[in-house]
Parts: C-alpha cells; sequence; structure tokens
C-alpha cells in the first residue's frame, strides 16, 4: 500500500498544476486566493498605482503642450500687430517730437495748407 499512496500523490500534484493552468482557474478567482498573489498584493497595488499616475501625467502632458502652441501663435499674432502699429504710429511720433522741440527753441512754423509736391531732376 505504500507504493501505491507514492504513486498517487505525484499525481495529485500533476493535477494541481493542470488546474492552474485552466481557464476556470483564471477566471473563476482561484488565482487570487493563492498565497504568492496575497502576499504581492500590495506591490501589485503600488504598480496599478503608478500606472494610473503615469497615464495622467501623459494627458497632462498633452494638455500643456496644446496651451504652449496656442500661445506661441497668439505671440506671433500679436508680434505682427505690434509691427503694424508702430509702422503706423511713427511718423506722427516723429513729427509731434519736431514740433515740440521746435516750440522749446521758440520757432514758430506754421503748416502748410496745400500739399506741394517737388519732382527732383538728377
Amino acid at each position: 500500500m505504500s507504493t501505491e499512496n507514492q504513486n498517487k500523490e505525484p499525481e495529485k500534484g500533476a493535477g494541481k498544476k493542470k488546474n492552474r493552468n485552466s481557464i476556470a482557474y483564471i477566471f473563476g478567482g482561484r488565482m487570487f486566493t493563492e498565497d504568492f498573489i496575497i502576499k504581492q498584493s500590495g506591490l501589485i497595488l503600488t504598480i496599478f498605482i503608478l500606472i494610473l499616475i503615469f497615464i495622467s501625467n501623459r494627458y497632462y502632458c498633452a494638455k500643456q503642450l496644446t496651451e504652449m502652441d496656442r500661445l506661441k501663435r497668439e505671440l506671433t499674432e500679436l508680434k505682427g500687430e505690434q509691427v503694424d502699429l508702430l509702422n503706423e504710429l511713427t511718423p506722427i511720433k516723429d513729427q509731434l517730437h519736431i514740433e515740440a522741440l521746435l516750440k522749446e527753441k521758440g520757432i514758430e512754423l506754421k503748416k502748410a495748407n496745400t500739399k506741394t509736391v517737388y519732382k527732383i531732376k538728377k
């Protein structure tokens, strides 16, 4: 009988391995009752949390990059507007500056009522 018991024990062990690989073992939840899984549950939870942080960080970075692109486009538009305004204001500013200097020196200068165009020939 002792030889029969010895023969039956390895078969039971082989049967457990076969059960561990079956689909019912995995989907039935018996896999989560194993000591290894229970002992490593803290590590599994930590890895899961790190994955969630990684995914949320990726979405945050994508959102920031989109915002940066929008701000760069807005900056180039504003620079264009600045150049246009400077081109409009420069002649006015120069004329006002000259008039202010003339007033400081006490020179009266009257503006011409008509615009005369002079053609310069070489």
